[in-house]
């Protein structure tokens, strides 16, 4: 599944970016209206789902979506700091298919990116699942098994797991963990929540938490789940 990207903030760019393709999404990113336009004049047959920030330095969200949907039946979806009913109204009147407003968590965007692809039969509704050891990451629901029983996990706990779920075999040092938890929402982690938050994990997930068998310790360099 491809999504063009187009987000003038080059930080928020940046995680938006990760996280999809973190998420299994390839991406082509775009800061601006015109690069969009020449990604969607020559591209848009190989584009899945559009997210397109509603305010950009040289033009709008809106007449991204406009050109899409003159020639196409991409879906889109609207990011936006601006958060009152006339702009979203116009903005689905247009032909967007959803709209989220800035900040937002992470899973929520891709819950609703999932959900869209799947009312274009883009995406299919057969559960995609990551197995680890006793552990199930249902990544369609956004939900976490231990032996059939559902796991609560906060948001970072959440993404913490998958970032391990898809380098399995591979070390993982503290600082790479932490340039992959950023959020766009803002929140700030450093080196002692990292530690807290997988501490929490491991107490959800591990049947004995000071003798971890998922996310183990590899002394001096960091973490690693499976062989």
């Amino acid at each position: 599944m491809k999504i063009l990207l187009v987000e003038d903030d080059r930080t928020i760019a940046s995680g938006l970016e990760y996280s999809l393709q973190q998420d299994q999404f390839e991406t082509v990113l775009c800061y601006d209206a015109a690069s969009a336009k020449q990604i969607i004049q020559e591209q848009l047959h190989t584009i899945d789902l559009c997210l397109f920030d509603l305010s950009l330095p040289d033009g709008s969200g809106y007449e991204l979506c406009k050109l899409v949907k003159a020639s196409s039946d991409t879906p889109v979806i609207f990011l936006t700091a601006i958060d009152d009913e006339v702009n979203v109204v116009m903005g689905l009147d247009m032909g967007a298919d959803d709209y989220i407003t800035k900040p937002f968590r992470i899973r929520e965007l891709l819950s609703r990116i999932r959900s869209v692809l799947r009312r274009y039969h883009k995406l299919s509704t057969t559960k995609t699942t990551i197995d680890l050891n006793s552990i199930q990451i249902n990544t369609l629901e956004g939900k976490v098994y231990k032996q059939g029983e559902e796991i609560v996990l906060t948001a970072l706990e959440y993404r913490l797991l998958l970032i391990f779920a898809n380098h399995v075999g591979q070390v993982l040092s503290r600082n790479q963990l932490l340039e992959r938890i950023w959020d766009v929402a803002g929140d700030f982690v450093n080196d002692n929540t990292l530690t807290v938050y997988i501490k929490r994990l491991r107490e959800k997930i591990e049947d004995n938490p000071h003798k971890p068998t998922i996310i183990k310790t590899v002394r001096g360099l960091g973490y690693k789940v499976g062989d």
